[in-house]
């Protein structure tokens, strides 16, 4: 059965806003989730005896949690667990065979869970990839689980103004392995505290408004 229109990922402003924070978070290295990915990825190499290097150029997981939007918590409000990233889970992922995308380097898997009702369970909304220099979401949104059906979407970091006009040709070429991810723009420096110290990550309220037309940033 196809899904109900408001039952899809991101037709509506809070799933946006909610995808735009995760992206947000997942892009800098200083955030919660970025020092959750250092901890996991040493801890990884620990038990491995591997060098420990760059986490960025082995693949991970990220999995995001879209909640519903009146789901409430006893010990933090919905807003600062999502300004935060608490809905953002990171992890290194050892068979590269259990995913179901041939990652170029530089990327990483994405899984997308949605939350329909209060207290309920969260599915699986979309797939795809982050692909970090670039800091965008390339998303594979389900719009029909039974049909398989879904439509393809880029989600592009709301701090970033100036991203190229030959954006998405750049996308194609490097899920085609065409250039290598060395050879893309290094956008995400711009919004990476750990490269830009001067950057300063927004909360959720300042991107609900941005959202609305109300310009912060």
């Amino acid at each position: 059965m196809e899904l109900l229109p408001s039952e899809i990922l991101a037709t509506n402003k809070f799933d946006q806003c909610v995808l735009s924070l995760a992206l947000i978070n997942i892009c800098n290295q200083d955030s919660p989730v970025g020092q959750a990915m250092k901890e996991r990825y040493n801890a990884w190499k620990s038990e491995t005896d591997d060098p420990i290097n760059n986490p960025w150029l082995d693949l991970h997981q990220f999995t995001i949690y879209v909640p519903h939007p009146e789901q409430t918590y006893e010990e933090i409000t919905l807003e600062e667990g999502l300004t935060l990233g608490y809905n953002v889970e990171v992890e290194p992922i050892v068979d590269h065979d259990s995913i179901p995308y041939n990652i170029p380097e530089g990327g990483h898997f994405v899984a997308v869970l949605k939350q329909k009702k209060i207290n309920g369970e969260f599915k699986i909304a979309a797939t795809g990839m982050f692909i970090q220099p670039l800091a965008a979401l390339s998303l594979d949104i389900v719009t029909d689980p039974d049909e398989g059906k879904y439509e393809s979407m880029v989600i592009k970091h709301p701090i970033i103004r100036d991203y190229p006009q030959d954006f998405v040709q750049q996308i194609s070429q490097y899920l085609n392995k065409e250039i290598h991810f060395k050879q893309l723009p290094n956008l995400v420096g711009y919004v990476d505290q750990s490269q830009n110290p001067d950057y300063r990550q927004p909360s959720w309220q300042e991107l609900y408004l941005e959202g609305q037309g109300i310009k912060l940033f």
